[in-house]
């Protein structure tokens, strides 16, 4: 079978948010191979503003499950660990994106891959950056740190 590189955010802003990482992260381990791990940062609340500040970090391993076995996997620590999903950008214990899977593209109801929204947010970026600027977006064709320098130039326009 054959390895996969995977790129995953991680993003807590209810409870011990260090620790719902650290748990987090943990869960992962068993079956992903975990090379780079991203600084934690604390960032503002994305869409849904009205909530505590966020804990996020980006991190880089290897894998031999299948994007949707992938999928099923952090849905099932998020579930362990007590996420409750009651809308949309809402407070979280715990959040577990996958950002990149090698450079597939895959579009379905239920998996987005790349991430579709993570050209837009600092908070997934500037910790990718950090592990991993060279890193080509397999849509938009531009290196993660491109990406970056992007974002930040229009937001100060």
């Amino acid at each position: 079978m054959d390895k996969h590189i995977v790129f995953l955010g991680l993003g807590s802003n209810l409870g011990n948010r260090h620790e719902n990482i650290q748990k987090a992260i943990e869960h992962l381990k068993d079956k992903i191979i975990i090379e780079k791990i991203s600084s934690i940062i604390e960032t503002q609340p994305y869409g849904f503003v009205d909530q505590p500040k966020f804990l996020n970090c980006v991190l880089k391993g290897t894998t031999m499950l299948l994007p949707f076995e992938l999928l099923e996997f952090v849905l099932e620590i998020e579930n362990k660990m007590g996420r409750k999903r009651i809308f949309k950008w809402g407070p979280r214990n715990i959040d577990i994106d996958i950002l990149f899977y090698d450079d597939c593209v895959i579009n379905t109801e239920n998996l987005k891959i790349p991430h579709p929204e993570l050209h837009k947010r600092l908070f997934v970026l500037e910790p990718l950056c950090e592990i991993e600027k060279d890193f080509v977006h397999p849509v938009l064709k531009k290196s993660v740190y491109e990406l970056y320098t992007q974002l930040i130039s229009s937001r100060k326009e």
